[in-house]
Protein backbone atom coordinates (compact mmCIF):
# COMPACT_ATOMS: atom_id res chain seq x y z
CA UNK A 1 0.00 0.00 0.00
CA UNK A 2 3.17 2.45 0.89
CA UNK A 3 4.25 2.02 -2.68
CA UNK A 4 0.66 2.84 -4.52
CA UNK A 5 -0.15 5.73 -2.33
CA UNK A 6 4.02 6.80 -2.90
CA UNK A 7 3.59 6.46 -6.86
CA UNK A 8 -0.24 8.12 -6.88
CA UNK A 9 1.10 11.32 -4.80
CA UNK A 10 4.00 11.42 -6.97
CA UNK A 11 1.25 11.33 -10.34
CA UNK A 12 -0.39 14.24 -8.78
CA UNK A 13 3.27 16.08 -8.59
CA UNK A 14 3.59 15.49 -11.90
CA UNK A 15 0.17 16.53 -12.91
CA UNK A 16 0.41 19.85 -11.51
CA UNK A 17 2.85 20.54 -14.15
CA UNK A 18 -0.37 21.02 -16.21
CA UNK A 19 -1.57 24.25 -14.54
CA UNK A 20 2.03 25.22 -13.42
CA UNK A 21 3.36 25.42 -17.50
CA UNK A 22 0.62 26.59 -18.69
CA UNK A 23 0.59 29.72 -16.54
CA UNK A 24 4.06 30.43 -17.07
CA UNK A 25 3.63 30.31 -20.47
CA UNK A 26 0.68 32.48 -20.43
CA UNK A 27 3.12 35.03 -17.66
CA UNK A 28 5.38 34.66 -20.36
CA UNK A 29 3.23 35.97 -23.13
CA UNK A 30 2.71 32.81 -24.83
CA UNK A 31 -0.79 32.76 -26.60
CA UNK A 32 -2.91 30.45 -24.80
CA UNK A 33 -4.40 28.27 -27.61
CA UNK A 34 -0.84 27.20 -28.90
CA UNK A 35 -0.38 26.44 -25.60
CA UNK A 36 -3.83 24.10 -25.69
CA UNK A 37 -3.03 22.84 -29.30
CA UNK A 38 1.24 21.93 -28.79
CA UNK A 39 0.35 19.40 -25.57
CA UNK A 40 -1.56 17.27 -27.70
CA UNK A 41 0.69 17.51 -30.84
CA UNK A 42 3.65 16.59 -28.57
CA UNK A 43 1.25 13.87 -26.52
CA UNK A 44 0.89 12.04 -29.77
CA UNK A 45 4.68 10.75 -30.94
CA UNK A 46 5.13 10.10 -27.03
CA UNK A 47 2.17 7.85 -26.72
CA UNK A 48 3.26 6.24 -30.06
CA UNK A 49 6.24 5.56 -29.05
CA UNK A 50 5.24 4.04 -25.24
CA UNK A 51 2.76 1.36 -27.29
CA UNK A 52 5.70 0.60 -29.27
CA UNK A 53 8.12 -0.45 -26.95
CA UNK A 54 5.33 -1.49 -24.54
CA UNK A 55 4.47 -5.82 -23.75
CA UNK A 56 1.49 -6.57 -24.87
CA UNK A 57 -0.01 -3.28 -26.48
CA UNK A 58 -0.18 -3.11 -30.61
CA UNK A 59 -0.88 -0.10 -32.64
CA UNK A 60 -2.85 -2.57 -35.24
CA UNK A 61 -5.87 -2.92 -33.00
CA UNK A 62 -6.43 0.45 -32.20
CA UNK A 63 -6.97 1.90 -35.63
CA UNK A 64 -9.05 -0.95 -36.07
CA UNK A 65 -11.42 -0.08 -33.59
CA UNK A 66 -11.26 3.20 -34.78
CA UNK A 67 -11.80 2.19 -38.56
CA UNK A 68 -15.04 0.72 -37.18
CA UNK A 69 -16.35 3.94 -35.65
CA UNK A 70 -14.92 6.67 -37.39
CA UNK A 71 -17.36 9.48 -36.37
CA UNK A 72 -18.03 8.66 -33.06
CA UNK A 73 -14.08 8.40 -32.36
CA UNK A 74 -13.57 11.88 -33.67
CA UNK A 75 -16.76 13.58 -31.76
CA UNK A 76 -15.83 11.78 -28.45
CA UNK A 77 -12.41 12.27 -28.69
CA UNK A 78 -12.73 15.87 -29.87
CA UNK A 79 -14.96 16.58 -26.70
CA UNK A 80 -12.81 14.75 -24.24
CA UNK A 81 -9.71 16.25 -24.97
CA UNK A 82 -10.56 19.16 -27.31
CA UNK A 83 -13.41 20.79 -25.22
CA UNK A 84 -12.08 19.36 -22.03
CA UNK A 85 -8.29 20.72 -22.20
CA UNK A 86 -8.88 24.38 -24.45
CA UNK A 87 -11.15 25.82 -22.42
CA UNK A 88 -8.96 24.77 -19.32
CA UNK A 89 -6.00 26.26 -20.84
CA UNK A 90 -8.29 29.62 -21.57
CA UNK A 91 -8.56 29.69 -17.54
CA UNK A 92 -5.28 30.07 -17.00
CA UNK A 93 -5.60 33.46 -18.65
CA UNK A 94 -7.62 34.45 -15.91
CA UNK A 95 -5.88 33.48 -12.66
CA UNK A 96 -3.20 31.46 -10.94
CA UNK A 97 -2.45 28.16 -11.15
CA UNK A 98 -3.52 27.38 -7.86
CA UNK A 99 -7.06 28.89 -8.86
CA UNK A 100 -7.03 26.77 -11.66
CA UNK A 101 -6.27 23.55 -10.45
CA UNK A 102 -8.56 23.90 -7.61
CA UNK A 103 -11.31 25.37 -9.66
CA UNK A 104 -10.68 22.39 -11.81
CA UNK A 105 -11.83 19.50 -9.56
CA UNK A 106 -15.50 20.90 -10.66
CA UNK A 107 -15.01 17.62 -12.57
CA UNK A 108 -16.20 15.67 -9.59
CA UNK A 109 -19.48 17.51 -9.21
CA UNK A 110 -20.09 17.06 -13.47
CA UNK A 111 -19.07 13.39 -13.16
CA UNK A 112 -21.96 12.81 -10.28
CA UNK A 113 -24.38 15.02 -12.66
CA UNK A 114 -23.72 13.00 -15.89
CA UNK A 115 -24.65 9.53 -14.31
CA UNK A 116 -28.56 9.65 -15.76
CA UNK A 117 -26.73 9.85 -19.25
CA UNK A 118 -25.40 6.11 -18.80
CA UNK A 119 -28.26 4.76 -17.19
CA UNK A 120 -27.26 5.31 -13.68
CA UNK A 121 -28.89 7.58 -10.48
CA UNK A 122 -27.24 10.18 -9.18
CA UNK A 123 -25.62 8.37 -5.65
CA UNK A 124 -27.23 10.92 -3.24
CA UNK A 125 -23.99 10.94 -0.77
CA UNK A 126 -21.76 11.54 -3.46
CA UNK A 127 -24.29 14.61 -4.68
CA UNK A 128 -23.74 15.47 -1.06
CA UNK A 129 -20.01 15.75 -1.29
CA UNK A 130 -20.03 17.32 -4.65
CA UNK A 131 -21.78 20.30 -3.19
CA UNK A 132 -19.19 20.56 -0.91
CA UNK A 133 -16.41 21.02 -3.12
CA UNK A 134 -19.01 23.02 -5.11
CA UNK A 135 -19.18 25.14 -1.87
CA UNK A 136 -15.42 25.18 -1.85
CA UNK A 137 -14.79 26.32 -5.44
CA UNK A 138 -17.48 29.30 -5.26
CA UNK A 139 -15.41 30.32 -1.66
CA UNK A 140 -11.97 29.84 -4.07
CA UNK A 141 -13.30 32.24 -7.08
CA UNK A 142 -15.07 34.66 -4.49
CA UNK A 143 -12.15 37.30 -5.16
CA UNK A 144 -12.74 37.41 -8.90
CA UNK A 145 -17.00 36.96 -8.24
CA UNK A 146 -16.85 40.12 -6.11
CA UNK A 147 -14.64 42.19 -8.25
CA UNK A 148 -17.39 41.97 -11.22
CA UNK A 149 -19.75 39.94 -12.56
CA UNK A 150 -18.27 39.88 -15.93
CA UNK A 151 -15.12 39.02 -15.10
CA UNK A 152 -15.76 36.36 -12.27
CA UNK A 153 -17.55 34.54 -14.94
CA UNK A 154 -15.11 34.97 -17.46
CA UNK A 155 -12.79 33.37 -15.58
CA UNK A 156 -15.12 30.31 -14.25
CA UNK A 157 -17.40 29.16 -17.24
CA UNK A 158 -14.54 28.08 -18.77
CA UNK A 159 -13.72 25.95 -16.14
CA UNK A 160 -17.54 24.58 -16.60
CA UNK A 161 -17.37 24.35 -20.08
CA UNK A 162 -13.92 21.98 -19.17
CA UNK A 163 -15.70 19.75 -15.95
CA UNK A 164 -18.31 18.35 -17.94
CA UNK A 165 -16.77 17.77 -21.39
CA UNK A 166 -13.75 15.70 -19.94
CA UNK A 167 -15.92 12.41 -17.73
CA UNK A 168 -18.47 13.28 -20.84
CA UNK A 169 -16.41 12.71 -23.65
CA UNK A 170 -14.35 9.75 -22.29
CA UNK A 171 -17.12 8.01 -20.95
CA UNK A 172 -18.60 7.79 -23.87
CA UNK A 173 -15.12 6.65 -25.39
CA UNK A 174 -14.88 3.68 -22.92
CA UNK A 175 -18.58 2.36 -23.64
CA UNK A 176 -17.13 2.56 -27.78
CA UNK A 177 -13.57 0.73 -27.22
CA UNK A 178 -13.81 -2.75 -27.27
CA UNK A 179 -13.06 -4.52 -23.72
CA UNK A 180 -9.49 -5.49 -24.16
CA UNK A 181 -8.35 -2.33 -25.07
CA UNK A 182 -6.60 -0.89 -21.93
CA UNK A 183 -6.28 3.11 -20.84
CA UNK A 184 -2.99 3.84 -22.57
CA UNK A 185 -4.60 2.78 -25.87
CA UNK A 186 -7.36 4.41 -25.67
CA UNK A 187 -5.58 7.59 -24.78
CA UNK A 188 -3.39 7.52 -27.61
CA UNK A 189 -6.66 6.54 -30.16
CA UNK A 190 -8.18 9.83 -28.64
CA UNK A 191 -5.18 11.85 -29.40
CA UNK A 192 -4.96 11.36 -33.08
CA UNK A 193 -8.66 11.19 -33.31
CA UNK A 194 -8.58 14.36 -31.77
CA UNK A 195 -5.67 15.74 -34.30
CA UNK A 196 -8.05 17.66 -36.65
CA UNK A 197 -9.40 20.14 -33.93
CA UNK A 198 -5.83 20.68 -32.77
CA UNK A 199 -4.64 21.36 -35.91
CA UNK A 200 -7.44 23.84 -36.95
CA UNK A 201 -6.76 25.17 -33.14
CA UNK A 202 -3.13 25.70 -34.19
CA UNK A 203 -3.98 27.18 -37.50
CA UNK A 204 -6.14 29.77 -35.39
CA UNK A 205 -3.41 30.34 -32.98
CA UNK A 206 -0.74 31.22 -35.65
CA UNK A 207 -3.34 33.87 -37.58
CA UNK A 208 -4.06 35.45 -34.23
CA UNK A 209 -0.43 35.61 -33.05
CA UNK A 210 2.37 33.88 -35.38
CA UNK A 211 4.49 31.08 -34.19
CA UNK A 212 5.04 30.00 -30.82
CA UNK A 213 8.30 31.11 -29.08
CA UNK A 214 10.89 28.31 -28.67
CA UNK A 215 10.02 29.00 -24.85
CA UNK A 216 6.40 28.03 -25.10
CA UNK A 217 7.34 25.03 -27.71
CA UNK A 218 9.92 23.60 -24.58
CA UNK A 219 7.38 24.52 -21.74
CA UNK A 220 4.41 22.46 -24.10
CA UNK A 221 6.74 19.88 -24.37
CA UNK A 222 6.65 19.45 -20.76
CA UNK A 223 3.07 19.38 -19.89
CA UNK A 224 3.11 16.69 -22.78
CA UNK A 225 5.96 14.31 -21.26
CA UNK A 226 5.10 15.28 -17.68
CA UNK A 227 1.63 15.64 -17.15
CA UNK A 228 0.28 13.69 -20.54
CA UNK A 229 2.47 10.81 -20.39
CA UNK A 230 4.61 10.55 -17.06
CA UNK A 231 1.89 11.13 -14.54
CA UNK A 232 -0.69 8.91 -16.68
CA UNK A 233 1.97 6.06 -16.42
CA UNK A 234 2.18 6.82 -12.79
CA UNK A 235 -1.09 6.93 -11.82
CA UNK A 236 -1.76 3.23 -14.02
CA UNK A 237 0.69 1.54 -12.01
CA UNK A 238 -0.39 3.35 -8.83
CA UNK A 239 -4.14 1.37 -9.19
CA UNK A 240 -2.42 -1.82 -10.37
CA UNK A 241 -1.07 -2.39 -7.39
CA UNK A 242 -4.35 -1.86 -5.49
CA UNK A 243 -7.14 -3.04 -8.14
CA UNK A 244 -8.16 -6.48 -6.34
CA UNK A 245 -9.03 -4.10 -2.82
CA UNK A 246 -11.35 -1.32 -3.47
CA UNK A 247 -10.90 1.17 -0.18
CA UNK A 248 -7.50 1.10 -1.20
CA UNK A 249 -8.17 1.80 -4.36
CA UNK A 250 -10.12 4.71 -3.57
CA UNK A 251 -7.32 5.81 -1.06
CA UNK A 252 -4.70 5.96 -4.25
CA UNK A 253 -7.71 7.83 -6.34
CA UNK A 254 -7.80 10.41 -3.21
CA UNK A 255 -4.31 11.36 -3.05
CA UNK A 256 -4.87 12.61 -6.96
CA UNK A 257 -6.18 16.01 -4.73
CA UNK A 258 -1.93 16.41 -3.94
CA UNK A 259 -2.11 18.09 -7.62
CA UNK A 260 -3.79 21.11 -5.97
CA UNK A 261 -1.27 21.23 -2.99
CA UNK A 262 1.79 20.83 -5.59
CA UNK A 263 -0.12 23.55 -7.79
CA UNK A 264 -0.15 25.96 -4.96
CA UNK A 265 3.32 25.43 -3.66
CA UNK A 266 5.17 25.61 -6.70
CA UNK A 267 2.25 28.43 -8.14
CA UNK A 268 3.44 30.69 -5.08
CA UNK A 269 7.00 29.64 -4.53
CA UNK A 270 8.11 29.56 -8.15
CA UNK A 271 5.26 31.94 -10.90
CA UNK A 272 4.84 34.41 -7.74
CA UNK A 273 1.21 33.42 -7.88
CA UNK A 274 -1.10 35.54 -4.88
CA UNK A 275 -1.97 33.30 -2.31
CA UNK A 276 -5.01 32.75 -1.34
CA UNK A 277 -7.08 35.08 1.14
CA UNK A 278 -8.89 33.53 4.09
CA UNK A 279 -12.15 32.45 2.34
CA UNK A 280 -9.88 30.88 -0.52
CA UNK A 281 -7.92 28.77 2.14
CA UNK A 282 -11.50 27.63 3.41
CA UNK A 283 -12.50 26.45 -0.29
CA UNK A 284 -9.07 24.79 -0.95
CA UNK A 285 -9.85 22.62 3.15
CA UNK A 286 -13.48 22.06 1.51
CA UNK A 287 -12.25 20.93 -1.81
CA UNK A 288 -9.76 18.70 -0.91
CA UNK A 289 -11.89 16.83 1.79
CA UNK A 290 -14.59 16.78 -0.24
CA UNK A 291 -12.51 14.77 -2.91
CA UNK A 292 -11.12 12.14 -0.26
CA UNK A 293 -15.07 11.69 0.96
CA UNK A 294 -16.43 10.98 -2.78
CA UNK A 295 -13.25 8.61 -2.99
CA UNK A 296 -13.63 6.75 -0.27
CA UNK A 297 -17.21 6.62 -0.61
CA UNK A 298 -16.79 5.47 -4.21
CA UNK A 299 -14.56 2.99 -2.31
CA UNK A 300 -17.68 1.61 -0.22
CA UNK A 301 -19.94 1.28 -2.66
CA UNK A 302 -17.82 -1.28 -4.77
CA UNK A 303 -17.26 -3.35 -1.85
Amino acid sequence: MKKAMFFGILASFFFAFTFLLNRSMNLSGGYWLWSAGLRYIFMLPMLGLLLAVSPGRRLGPVMGAIREKPWQWLAWSTVGFGLFYMPLTLASVYGESWLTAASWQLTIVAGVLLAPLFGQRIPGKNLAMSCVILVGVLLLQWRNLSAGAGAGLIALIPIIIAAFAYPLGNRKMMALCPPEMDAIERVFGMTLCSMPFWVVACIVAYCRAGWPTGGQALQSVGVALFSGVIATVLFFHATDLVKADQRRLAAVEAAQCGEVVFTLLGGVLVLGDALPDAAGFIGLALIVGGMIANSLLAGRSRD
